[in-house]
């Protein structure tokens, strides 16, 4: 069983800035892809970012240069550093493990596992 823990979330002003935290629980030999996805009110979930097992990013038009997304492999553990926050960031942001392996032996594993959500709201 994976679980993943959110955190960091909560209320800014225009121009401030948040970083979030989701951290991977369980027996975990190795993880794919992990990043983090947003749902505002009354739109669909959109994807924030997304880093890679070998550190490749892939980060959403609508955040670039305001948003880094990082992580700790060690600690199965990804960030996201967000800056100069507008209020169209306002969003419900959800943790995503695309697949996790495990053990070394492992062939499919198991994913896409989603945190619980932590809420972000930007005030103008």
């Amino acid at each position: 069983q994976v679980q993943l823990v959110e955190s960091g979330g909560g209320l800014v002003q225009a121009g401030g800035s948040l970083r979030l935290s989701c951290a991977a629980s369980g027996t975990i030999f190795s993880i794919n892809a992990m990043g983090w996805y947003r749902r505002a009110p009354g739109k669909q979930r959109e994807l924030v970012a997304t880093i890679t097992s070998n550190g490749t990013t892939n980060i959403a038009d609508s955040v670039k240069g305001r948003f880094t997304i990082s992580r700790d492999y060690a600690e199965n553990t990804v960030y996201l550093q967000m800056n100069s926050l507008k209020p169209e960031d306002t969003a419900v942001y959800y943790c995503n493990v695309d697949r996790v392996y495990r053990y070394s032996f492992t062939i499919y594993g198991t994913g896409p596992h989603w945190g619980q959500g932590t809420q972000v709201t930007v005030s103008s």
